[in-house]
């Protein structure tokens, strides 16, 4: 990342808040309403949106917004392979859950000949601002928990190996293009934290090669704002500090910061972004709540190796709520910093 950065960079985890006309577009392209030039020119409009919103609250390292992705990674990444059968959501009426969400049966080798579309992704946020830009991206093991097997693979983790090539492939072409901060999202390690060893091969297959700082995002599920697992990390510490990744991204402020401990209890020369907004919450933090965060965080992690980020992506957020705590989030670290200047 570039040095001009400042102490404690401020950043996001990867998606943000859809602006009400987003989903209208959405709606109507649907419905059939919208030819492939008209969706992409909304898409254009949001992340330029979502850029503006970020740069006014004075984050330091952007990304687009995940504007052009429905649902994380559901439409977006799935419907750039081949070999896949849709099936249908086990539920469809009631309180909103993930067996209301599609899932996919594998029924040829996984291919993806056109890439997964995230350089086009990078290369147009990149236009758009001047700003350090991250580039998130779902991770394998992730990915592959929407895939049923079928008969062409034994199990999610072989599913997993083979998306870990695809991913390989894409950011590669990433790293080439001038992306040099690129984040791995991967929820389902916490959430199915009784391998971390398994983890940490697929992980570091995954990103090899790859000549860009390297993140890694762990959260615990935030489908219309609701966890899918117990939220704890310990069972993944410490295997899983050997995966090659430069900075881990932890969510905790939705946990009243519990297991900052882990940091100082496991050492490790790893940065940490640490999630120190509550994205589920819709109580707006104020600045000094975040900085009396930031200077908890501080107890166990030097100043030089950490960020601040929100706990996960906006994309559950309403917009009005993501801009206060993005708003909060800076200025909280703006009081830490000048506490940090004047030792």
């Amino acid at each position: 990342m570039p040095e001009s950065l400042p102490l404690l960079p401020t950043s996001v985890i990867g998606s943000y808040a859809w602006p009400s006309w987003l989903h209208t577009a959405l709606a109507a392209a649907q419905r059939g309403e919208y030819g492939p030039a008209d969706m992409k020119e909304t898409q254009d409009d949001a992340v330029d949106m979502a850029l503006r919103d970020q740069e006014d609250a004075g984050v330091d390292i952007v990304s687009d917004g995940e504007m052009r992705r429905v649902g994380f990674f559901t439409a977006e990444f799935y419907g750039h392979m081949t070999g896949l059968r849709e099936l249908p959501p086990q539920r469809k009426v009631g309180i909103v859950g993930h067996d209301q969400r599609e899932s996919y049966e594998v029924v040829a080798p996984i291919t993806a000949p056109n890439g997964l579309g995230l350089l086009e992704e990078y290369r147009y946020a990149r236009s758009r601002t001047a700003r350090p830009l991250k580039m998130p991206c779902p991770g394998p093991y992730t990915l592959a928990g929407r895939l049923k097997p079928g008969t062409v693979y034994k199990d999610r983790m072989q599913v997993a190996y083979a998306l870990a090539k695809i991913i390989n492939d894409e950011l590669k072409a990433l790293a080439a293009a001038g992306a040099n901060f690129i984040q791995i999202d991967e929820p389902s390690y916490a959430v199915h934290a009784t391998s971390p060893r398994d983890f940490v091969d697929l992980f570091n297959a995954t990103i090899y090669g790859v000549n860009a700082k390297i993140g890694i995002h762990l959260c615990f599920g935030n489908f219309v704002g609701r966890p899918v697992a117990k939220r704890t990390y310990r069972p993944l510490f410490p295997d899983i500090l050997d995966v090659h990744a430069d900075q881990f991204a932890l969510e905790f402020a939705n946990r009243e910061l519990a297991e900052l401990e882990l940091w100082q209890e496991f050492p490790s020369d790893k940065e940490l972004a640490a999630g120190l907004v509550d994205v589920k919450n819709y109580y707006c933090e104020t600045p000094e709540d975040v900085a009396e965060r930031i200077r908890v965080a501080l107890k166990y992690v030097k100043p030089e190796k950490l960020s601040v980020t929100p706990d996960c992506g906006f994309s559950q957020t309403a917009r009005w709520a993501a801009r206060a705590k993005l708003r909060a989030m800076v200025e909280g670290t703006k009081i830490v910093r000048r506490e940090l200047e004047a030792v």
